[in-house]
């Protein structure tokens, strides 16, 4: 009598045995792939579409100079809120945490590179004071601010040595002067833009920064010289054109052409130091300003995002200087007007 195979414990055993083979990816067994389709994908395989939005990401901060601006000026749009993608960031980071993608974990350490490379300086605290320091206002006090000696008292608390003001309406000027003097002996206006000092003022005059397609009355820019204990010191105040965000994309043309003609008349400034103070409707990274921010310096640290004052967005009042140095820059308390004031120390070289 031929005993069964299937009644032998022993075959039993070796029955149920793998049976294992060679493959490339290393020694397989059938059920492996079941298990492994059961655990699903790994940390590595997980996330794949969160590291590949995070790589452009990263494209986008040390490349924006590559996105084009012909069409809808987009470069400009995505500059202007350049440091918003540190946002992104941090939504992706939450993203690949969830979803426990070690791939997109680690795809995230370009764009953290490159925001750090960009804007992580301008979170290091100040230098301290020097000597040589000459502190500043810039604000655009607003055509409809209801509060124009509020608002003078306030930027006099700051105790600066130079107040630049924009959108200077005609009924609210004598408020200005009147609650400015007695600390600020000195002031021009020129337009809609003025600056009071603490220091004497000469050769103030008006600057002729009017895109051409403007046909009205239109006069936002100033120059004058500032004479400090440290020397003369060129000031421009100026109040660039506004842009408007359509469907077409950003509305800049303007803006443009009045930051050029204003670099213009800065790379023709005979004084050595000259400081601009102004609204100029962008932030420093927005490739428009180039005529201005190829030739002067900004800020070194602080964000100090100025418009909209109810919930500020960018800073779009500048503060720069050439021959000297923007130290801190920061806000001061919201005003009655639309805009934040900000306020900056600049070492004189």
């Amino acid at each position: 009598m031929v005993e069964r195979a299937d009644s032998d414990p022993t075959a039993k055993v070796t029955a149920a045995a793998p049976r294992w083979a060679w493959r490339r990816s290393g020694w397989w067994a059938p059920g492996e792939d079941a298990k492994r389709d059961a655990r699903g994908p790994s940390a590595w395989t997980r996330g794949r579409v969160l590291a590949a939005l995070a790589v452009l990401t990263a494209g986008l901060l040390a490349f924006h100079r590559a996105v084009p601006n012909t069409t809808g000026r987009l470069g400009s749009l995505l500059e202007a809120f350049l440091p918003w993608l540190g946002l992104v960031v941090v939504v992706l980071l939450g993203l690949a945490l969830l979803r426990r993608s070690a791939t997109a974990l680690v795809a995230l350490l370009l764009p953290v590179a490159a925001w750090t490379y960009l804007f992580g300086g301008l979170l290091l605290p100040g230098t301290k004071p020097s000597a040589h320091d000459l502190a500043v206002v810039q604000h655009n006090a607003g055509d409809e601010n209801t509060d124009p000696a509020g608002t003078a008292r306030a930027l006099a608390d700051a105790e600066p040595d130079l107040i630049a003001l924009e959108e200077l309406v005609p009924q609210a000027l004598p408020v200005y002067e009147k609650t400015l003097a007695p600390d600020y002996p000195y002031h021009t206006v020129q337009g809609t833009v003025g600056l009071w000092s603490k220091h004497p003022l000469t050769d103030a005059r008006l600057l002729d920064i009017k895109p051409r397609a403007i046909t009205e009355p239109w006069s936002r820019g100033l120059r004058t010289v500032v004479h400090t204990q440290h020397g003369e010191i060129a000031v421009y105040v100026a109040h660039l054109p506004s842009v408007r965000l359509r469907a077409s994309g950003l509305a800049s043309s303007w803006r443009d052409e009045s930051a050029g003609l204003l670099g213009k008349a800065i790379a023709a400034e005979k004084l050595k130091t000259v400081i601009l103070l102004g609204d100029v409707n962008s932030t420093v990274d927005d490739r428009g300003l180039a005529p201005l921010t190829s030739q002067m310096n900004a800020a070194e640290r602080g964000f100090a995002f100025s418009f909209p004052a109810a919930f500020p967005l960018a800073r779009i009042d500048q503060v720069m200087a050439r021959s000297a140095t923007v130290g801190h820059i920061r806000t001061l308390p919201a005003t009655g007007s639309d805009h934040l004031p900000v306020t900056a120390r600049i070492t004189l070289d």
